[in-house]
């Protein structure tokens, strides 16, 4: 993990320390009236600085959650939002299984939106000659 986004809900000294102790850079945008006063999270200076004069790269960042919240959005749409596993192992397969299948569905949309041709007969000549 490298970087994480949240919304201003999750805005906090503590989530910045967090995310900063797991080795990861905090993209948290800062709620309207915060200060600056690090009240012991030094972190918090940090990236307030760093947002308030680098407000389009700290932005770049934090949109990146946009991608996951909308993959998230297209999931639930098309299979639903309940998870019918009990078990933990069975919920994080069943999620998996999702992804996997939402993935396969994009790839196979694209080929069809895109008119991709495909030559598989090429290919499996090319992968022999290997």
């Amino acid at each position: 993990m490298r970087e994480v986004s949240a919304d201003k809900a999750y805005s906090s000294r503590k989530n910045l320390q967090t995310v900063t102790q797991l080795g990861a850079i905090p993209y948290i945008p800062f709620r309207k009236g915060t200060g600056i006063s690090s009240r012991g999270y030094m972190i918090w200076t940090r990236m307030r600085k760093y947002y308030d004069k680098h407000q389009d790269h700290f932005m770049m960042h934090y949109h990146k959650r946009s991608n996951a919240e909308s993959v998230f959005n297209m999931m639930k749409r098309k299979f639903g939002p309940h998870l019918n596993s009990k078990s933990e192992t069975g919920q994080i397969n069943e999620v998996l299984c999702k992804a996997l299948a939402h993935n396969v569905c994009v790839l196979i949309q694209e080929y069809h939106e895109n008119d991709l041709k495909r030559d598989f007969q090429r290919c499996k000549k090319n992968k022999v000659a290997r």
